[in-house]
């Protein structure tokens, strides 16, 4: 089998698990289990309220289970180690079964939802979220939530720290969904600091300290303010000196080549308008030799004709 395969065997197996410890143990406050294959079998770790429901008289539940594991899932030599939840209003799961039952005993979701989730507080948790999702008061589905405190939804930490439960309310109307995330106490997040007061900063950075010694930046703090007046405006002085000499700069730059344009301009050669009146004079010679001709011409003619 590839790997891929194996992973989402694996996966099922365990969600298969999981599923038949809460039908089997869910009056027992299961709250969770770990599994881990070793050399001698498979380790199952139980996490319920109370665990002498899960043992049973003598034992006899504990082996009803583990048998039931054998046959059902095919696991070699299971041995199941059951430990009690410290705080079951810190447990998910635990929670999350708690309000299902209790919205099914008739209560209110509000009621139910803020009775909850302040237990969640008050045991300490930093933060709690509830959502209810179905129809919880008629005919139409919608989606409740209760918050309280700090709650993370995405990101490595809401995998990692968040504790996730899910429990199922059957009603007469239908089933509502109970989905309920709790961030322990304790818990370390990405984003959290701390606040030092009547400390050393070598004590707590010394890198830093050391690092502000070389730079200097102490000593331009500690300088008096009158000589960092001076120094300041001596370099507005300084800046104003170098515009200033930018703009004169400009100035003889635009002069310049203002004057260049105006030398190109005087250079350039405008045609002589003589050639064109010799041409045109000339032209008109012509014209005139031409129709002296032709009024000679036409005389011999009239001469002529006058004869014969």
């Amino acid at each position: 089998m590839a790997d891929e395969h194996q992973f989402i065997e694996n996966g099922l197996q365990r969600s298969q698990i999981d599923e038949f410890f809460q039908e089997e143990l869910g009056r027992a406050g299961y709250g969770g289990m770990d599994v881990a294959k070793t050399p001698m079998g498979t380790q199952i770790v139980l996490k319920a309220e109370k665990p002498g429901m899960v043992i049973g008289k003598g034992g006899e539940n504990i082996r009803k289970v583990t048998t039931a594991l054998e046959e059902k899932f095919n696991l070699e030599d299971p041995q199941i180690d059951v430990q009690e939840v410290e705080e079951p209003d810190l447990n998910a799961r635990i929670v999350a079964d708690r309000l299902a039952n209790a919205l099914e005993r008739g209560w209110y979701f509000r009621k139910a939802g803020h009775t909850t989730i302040d237990r969640i507080m008050e045991a300490g948790a930093l933060g709690a979220e509830i959502v209810l999702s179905g129809k919880v008061t008629g005919a139409r589905s919608r989606v409740e939530k209760f918050n309280r405190g700090y709650i993370k939804h995405n990101g490595e930490p809401a995998e990692e720290v968040v504790d996730h439960g899910q429990g199922v309310a059957v009603m007469k109307l239908g089933t509502i969904g109970v989905n309920v995330k709790i961030i322990p106490p304790g818990a370390k997040l990405p984003d959290d600091f701390a606040v030092y007061e009547d400390m050393d900063p070598e004590e707590v950075v010394p890198d830093a300290v050391e690092a502000n010694e070389a730079e200097g930046v102490e000593e331009l703090l500690e300088g008096e303010p009158e000589a960092a007046e001076a120094a300041g405006a001596e370099a507005a002085a300084d800046e104003a000196v170098e515009t200033d000499a930018e703009d004169d700069l400009d100035e003889d730059v635009v002069e310049e080549v203002i004057e260049a344009e105006v030398d190109d301009e005087e250079e350039v050669d405008v045609p002589d308008e003589s050639p064109i009146e010799d041409d045109l004079d000339e032209l008109e010679e012509d014209v005139e030799a031409e129709a002296e001709e032709l009024v000679a011409e036409m005389e011999d003619e009239d001469d002529e004709g006058g004869d014969a």
